[in-house]
């Protein structure tokens, strides 16, 4: 184990960078978290992350605790974070769309042993801290720290310590908590760093804008990593924001930007403008672009979309894009392996598939240590963790094609996961938040096509009594904005008599698909979409 932390390299580079910006904060941005706008510099960063060092110093915190931190795409997370990771405590970083059923059981599963959380979110936390049966303050970023509730542990810190547990949704239950150590942080910034090709990064002159999320591994693991490896400056929007996106891109300056699939067609729905290319962008990464808009994409705004794969259980260990030629752009294409990651493509027997034939991925990484840069397991979950690294190998659950040249092509997801907009939802997740449902006796979530989202959450419904109808379904998608987040909302309802169900009353997710299509086809899905709407 290395003494290094993603606290040390931070500082390193902040002694070394001095008044170079570290943070840009957009007007924009800044309007909507009623926060100052402009630059942060590395030395300012370090000077705040250092005050909340002590602070939490003289509390008691240290190794083996773990703290909440809902705080939206704001500075102040990344102080607290880094500041926290200094001292060999963990963060839970806390999607703010999640509700009360949620948060309660994040909390519980954790074991956090504080929560800092927005003003407006205190109430509800509280009342998830309880309804959990917990003694875990909650407070906001204004307020007096508590003294911690147990004593710390006793550790050397390095990159092997803990340094955040991220929940992913799974396929049979709850959200996993995935262990992410210091080593998971710091490999993702030096892959991003070494890796070349159209992704070539470059000391001390980058600009890299992301509206993606800091409770998710991309932004949190590869964007600020990356930056902070060589001494980049981070723009964080709240979200996408189409209508203002080549704005912000051309206010910041960006020469980096990070996208999810769902973003390039609502820009490419955009009126063609003579500022199309009026920026100073090299390339952008991420996932899941529409194949058969890449190339007009790529033509119109005059730079490449690199796609990647990658998940949360793999970090920058395993991580897989096309920077380089051939990027085979219109064929679904996220690129070759590099020689670090071992892949093999199998079928349902674990054999594997003959070239160009679809099957699982499996990844590792070379050498011997296979799960270098991976999450080091799930939270309270062996067995999971296990299974998934049956054979040595993980399991991503992801189908592909790998063609001749070992280029990889994305065919569907295996796994039972229904994907909008870039979040993950389990269907048992919300199944088994809309069962707590006075009125439905059983239900049984599918994911639905949506040209812009990707998926659309469709849940069929079994209720207690009578057929339902339009205003029942409202009634229950608003019940259920309060339970869950917004996205895992069902956006088409299905009142139905029966379900396919197995003797042990589990559902058949195939038959459940063609029960879909034949839904649709028949038109009796109750359309809800206009009622999921994130909360303020």
């Amino acid at each position: 184990m290395t003494t290094e932390t993603v606290y040390t390299r931070f500082i390193e580079t902040a002694r070394r960078r001095g008044d170079a910006p570290f943070l840009h904060v957009l007007d924009e941005t800044a309007g909507i978290y009623g926060i100052p706008a402009g630059d942060i510099s590395y030395a300012d960063m370090a000077a705040r992350v250092d005050g909340w060092r002590a602070r939490f110093a003289e509390a008691g915190y240290g190794p083996g605790h773990r703290v909440g931190l809902l705080l939206q795409n704001r500075p102040v997370f990344l102080e607290i974070w880094l500041a926290l990771n200094a001292l060999g405590v963990s963060v839970v970083p806390i999607n703010p769309d999640l509700r009360v059923a949620e948060l309660e059981y994040l909390s519980e599963h954790s074991e956090l042993i504080l929560a800092i959380v927005l003003p407006d979110r205190v109430e509800e936390m509280q009342q998830a801290v309880a309804n959990a049966g917990l003694m875990v303050p909650v407070i906001t970023a204004d307020d007096r720290l508590p003294i911690a509730a147990k004593s710390a542990g006793e550790m050397e810190l390095g990159s092997a310590t803990e340094c955040a547990l991220l929940y992913t949704s799974g396929t049979t239950g709850r959200p996993k908590g995935c262990i992410l150590t210091n080593e998971y942080y710091l490999h993702s910034g030096d892959w991003y760093a070494e890796t070349g090709g159209y992704i070539s990064l470059q000391k001390d002159s980058e600009r890299m804008l992301t509206p993606l999320p800091v409770f998710h591994m991309n932004a949190m693991a590869v964007s600020f990593t990356a930056m902070v490896t060589v001494g980049g400056c981070l723009i964080m929007l709240d979200r996408f924001h189409p209508r203002s996106w080549w704005d912000s891109v051309r206010k910041s300056g960006a020469t980096v930007v990070h996208y999810l699939g769902v973003m390039p067609p609502m820009l490419m729905g955009a009126e063609p403008s003579p500022d199309d290319r009026d920026h100073n962008v090299r390339f952008g990464f991420g996932a899941g672009v529409d194949k058969t808009l890449h190339a007009a994409f790529e033509d119109r705004y005059g730079f490449p979309l690199i796609e990647a794969w990658a998940c949360t259980e793999t970090g920058s260990g395993g991580v897989i894009c096309a920077h380089e030629e051939p990027r085979k752009i219109g064929n679904s294409c996220f690129g070759r392996p590099c020689k670090d990651v071992d892949v093999r493509v199998v079928d349902d027997a674990g054999l594997d598939v003959m070239t160009g034939q679809p099957g699982e991925l499996l990844v590792r990484r070379s050498g011997d240590n296979p799960r270098y840069g991976f999450f080091s397991g799930y939270l309270k979950n062996q067995t999971a963790t296990d299974e998934l690294w049956e054979g040595g190998w993980l399991h991503t659950g992801d189908v592909v094609q790998q063609d001749e040249d070992g280029a990889l092509h994305f065919v569907d997801r295996k796994k039972n996961v229904i994907r909008r907009s870039g979040e993950n939802i389990a269907a048992v997740e919300v199944e088994s938040i809309l069962n707590r449902h006075p009125d439905i006796k059983i239900s049984a979530a599918v994911a639905a096509p949506d040209e812009v989202r990707g998926d659309e959450v469709a849940v069929f419904m079994i209720l207690e009594e009578g057929a339902g109808d339009v205003v029942q379904a409202e009634q229950i998608v608003k019940w259920a904005l309060d339970q869950m987040a917004y996205y895992k909302v069902p956006g088409w309802i299905a009142f139905a008599t029966d379900l396919p169900l197995t003797a042990t009353q589990k559902v058949l997710r195939g038959q459940l698909k063609d029960l879909m299509v034949e839904t649709f086809e028949k038109g009796a899905f109750i359309d809800m979409r206009h009622l999921k709407k994130r909360k303020i």
